[in-house]
């Protein structure tokens, strides 16, 4: 059996002092309790290992640590200045007409009037129409199924930032 090699964005990760490696998982979840998890998790040999470390940190996850995580997450529609992982996630919307826009402004009101917290969903390749009637289709659920379909696309949105830190050439 052969073995593949690590894949040198994943080789640069593993190699990382801890400061700088905690800095880089905070950027793909703000939720400490996940970044010690995967952390801990290093070195990983391949990119599988990174995502079932996450997936497992992901589903560890405690009420708090969720809303910590989600509390980093902008609106959908509306990325903070500077937040490129954001705004590339929701490019989708950046392309809608002020019309839908306005739209996505209210559901995103209304879902967090209704739930607490930000709507969280991954937004990659996903148009702003498909956003919008995924968070009229969630408006519906019970607080606690809201919350399994939460940590779900967190996971999601987890994998994808861990994706362009394994796949990440060299700077």
């Amino acid at each position: 059996m052969t073995s593949t090699p690590t894949p040198p964005g994943l080789a640069r990760f593993n190699a990382l002092a801890e400061p700088a490696a905690l800095a880089v998982l905070r950027e793909v979840c703000a939720a400490d309790a996940w970044v010690r998890r995967v952390l801990a998790a290093r070195p990983c040999a391949t990119a599988d290992e990174l995502y079932a470390a996450s997936d497992a940190a992901t589903a560890g996850l405690t009420a708090a640590d969720l809303d910590e995580a989600m509390a980093a997450h902008p609106p959908i529609g509306r990325p903070r200045p500077g937040d490129r992982a954001s705004a590339r996630e929701q490019s989708g919307m950046a392309a809608a007409p002020d019309g839908l826009r306005a739209e996505m402004l209210e559901l995103n009101l209304a879902y967090q009037e209704r739930f607490g917290h930000v709507f969280l969903v991954c937004a990659t390749g996903r148009t702003g129409e498909q956003l919008r009637d995924a968070v009229r289709e969630r408006l519906g659920n019970a607080p606690e199924q809201e919350r399994g379909i939460v940590r779900t696309e967190l996971g999601k949105i987890n994998r994808i930032r861990l994706a362009r830190l394994v796949d990440a050439e060299e700077d």
